[in-house]
């Protein structure tokens, strides 16, 4: 068993988590001035359109992502709906980018609209946090919160907790206080089912789950319960990784009409095949394994692999093996989406060179 005395978190790392606010609803109002300040989302508007996205004034009437598309609007009837644009999304992702490696070359993107930054060399990791969300807000016009603490875990929770256009720090000597008031479904990992039943064993807050052992936690939890155990301590020792490798590539649709032929889903498959392909080609990345997802039109799901001696990476050769997976086996009903994706990946991790790092505004008595 697990004690206390034998478990201590490092206080001398300083991980900054950066998260855009409302990021791809506030591209569109940034670049739409009408549509500023009004309920916004980012999706299809059809019967079988799903949100993206949604902007702080459409989320005070619900409107969430994942939703459809038929429910936010009766959530919010005024709503406005602006299509997809993920090429002006990576544009302006790609500036926030260049702001973060002025700081460091510690960071570990986690989407276009976050990431986590290694900035233990600096004096303050709050002030750096400060300048990088300024420099941001001046060279797009958008806004971003962040987090600040001694792990990846923390810092991620913090970043949250003001938004938008926030910070919070967690310094060392707040750590365990913060978490043991936090109540678990604040935990990040920590989702609907498992927070149900922690509660249903009595743990709602952090001081709950740190009086319980490592033993209790593995016999409710499993491998997660460890995890637990450790971050209601403090302790996530997980790295920023700034050379994060993707373990997949894939591209999937869903069409607006049910189809319930092989035939007719051909033309798609070739269609997501050189989606595949260009997102192969921008990764620099091959694969060997290529899986072929199937949504049936009940929602149930089902997935087709096959693993081969070469790797694929033409959106030729992906359509040709995608369709011997199409013919693997009849459907088993109407199709409303299909997707193709490569893994076991011809990936290598590269060196990223160091830089010095400074800061600037530097005071006699520093906030961690």
């Amino acid at each position: 068993m697990l004690t206390e005395d034998s478990l201590m978190f490092d206080q001398k790392r300083k991980i900054i988590h950066v998260d855009m606010d409302a990021f791809f609803a506030a591209v569109e109002q940034l670049d739409h001035p009408e549509w500023q300040g009004k309920a916004l989302a980012v999706g299809g508007d059809g019967s079988r359109g799903v949100v993206s996205a949604a902007s702080y004034e459409a989320r005070k009437f619900g409107v969430r992502s994942a939703m459809s598309s038929v429910l936010a609007k009766r959530l919010c009837p005024n709503l406005i709906f602006a299509p997809t644009r993920f090429d002006r999304y990576k544009e302006i992702s790609q500036q926030v980018r260049t702001v973060f490696l002025e700081y460091t070359t510690l960071v570990e993107p986690l989407s276009l609209d976050e990431a986590f930054l290694d900035v233990s060399d600096y004096p303050s990791a709050t002030l750096v946090a400060e300048e990088i969300r300024e420099k941001i807000f001046k060279k797009t016009g958008l806004t971003a919160s962040a987090g600040i603490s001694i792990n990846k875990f923390l810092a991620k929770i913090a970043s949250d907790w003001n938004k938008p256009n926030g910070q919070k720090t967690i310094p060392p000597e707040e750590v365990l206080p913060f978490l043991e008031n936090l109540d678990v479904k604040k935990f990040h990992g920590i989702g609907a089912k498992t927070k149900l039943k922690m509660y249903g064993l009595g743990i709602y807050t952090g001081a709950d789950l740190r009086a319980k052992t490592d033993i209790f936690l593995n016999k409710y939890f499993g491998k997660a319960g460890l995890h637990y155990f450790k971050v209601v301590r403090g302790i996530h020792n997980s790295a920023v990784k700034p050379d994060r490798i993707p373990k997949s590539v894939g591209a999937e649709r869903t069409f607006t009409t049910n189809l319930s032929s092989e035939v007719f889903l051909e033309e798609k498959i070739f269609e997501i095949a050189e989606l595949v392909e260009k997102r192969a080609k921008k990764n620099k990345v091959a694969g060997k394994t290529i899986t072929l997802k199937i949504k049936y039109s009940d929602f149930v799901q089902q997935t087709r692999s096959k693993t081969g001696s070469f790797y694929l990476s033409s959106k030729k050769l992906i359509f040709e093996e995608a369709k011997k997976l199409l013919y693997q086996e009849k459907l088993i009903n109407s199709v409303r989406l299909v997707g193709i994706s490569l893994s076991n990946l011809n990936t290598k991790k590269k060196n990223l060179p160091l830089v010095k790092l400074t800061i600037k505004n530097e005071q006699l008595s520093l906030p961690f």
